[in-house]
């Protein structure tokens, strides 16, 4: 590990807003945050919404500006990155804000039912040959619904043609309700200021000529969510930081 992110993990254990929480004493001790989040953190009653592999927290600082009425949380495993928008957050004295470093895997030991309003999964790897850990798969809807309120919702934005088309199709077969779904967010007639913040990678591949994704859904329950059976084509080009897509090499 870099001296650099070391000393990032070694401020970041001095933030009041940031909690790392080895599984090791999660499995021992549990978190006492779970289901008080509003009482025990932010002090206030107001929703609370989570990013998922939050990154540097571009999205989760961003939203806490646009919103002081909500509380967010950005939520990722690499905290080298998490530090930018953790220092970010502190440097601008947002009391709206928290970061949870953890695997996403593990989002019921820190919330409980019914305790957040919404869910922002922003860019993830779009995970082509393992469906399981697709962050809309059945497996994880299932993790989403035991925290979400009622007509809790979830938001997705992507440059990935794969997960929005494998997302369009979890939705369809599992007859979820959809509020907005575009396949090219930025030549939409409006762009909401929540939808318009970019993070440092997603104004590259806008610079790229990709084309930005989002849908926005109702979280509504199911005994057992369904895996859409549909042939998706997979992307073809390689994203920034992240491992190849495809069997395609990107041209230089």
């Amino acid at each position: 590990m870099g001296k650099n992110k070391l000393q990032k993990f070694a401020d970041m254990d001095g933030y009041p807003h940031v909690f790392q929480y080895p599984f090791s004493v999660l499995k021992d001790k549990g978190f006492e945050m779970k289901g008080h989040w509003n009482e025990l953190f932010f002090k206030n009653q107001h929703p609370v919404v989570i990013e998922l592999g939050c990154g540097k927290g571009e999205y989760t600082v961003g939203l806490a500006r646009l919103f002081p009425e909500k509380n967010f949380i950005g939520i990722d495993i690499k905290g080298a990155r998490m530090w930018t928008g953790a220092k970010q957050a502190l440097d601008e004295n947002l009391t709206n804000v928290a970061f949870l470093r953890t695997n996403i895997e593990l989002i019921n030991h820190f919330f409980d039912s019914k305790e957040v309003s919404e869910i922002w999964i922003t860019f993830p790897d779009p995970q082509m040959s393992k469906a399981n850990k697709r962050m809309t798969s059945s497996r994880f809807m299932t993790l989403y619904q035991n925290i979400l309120k009622e007509n809790g919702l979830i938001h997705l934005k992507t440059d990935s043609n794969f997960m929005f088309a494998y997302t369009s199709e979890m939705i369809k077969v599992n007859q979820l309700p959809v509020v907005i779904q575009t396949d090219d967010l930025y030549h939409r007639n409006e762009v909401d200021s929540i939808l318009s913040i970019q993070t440092f990678y997603e104004q590259q591949w806008i610079e790229r000529g990709l084309s930005i994704k989002y849908i926005q859904f109702i979280c509504e329950p199911r005994e057992q969510y369904i895996e859409p059976d549909a042939e998706i084509e997979t992307d073809s080009y390689r994203s920034f930081n992240r491992s190849k897509r495809s069997g395609k090499k990107e041209n230089k």
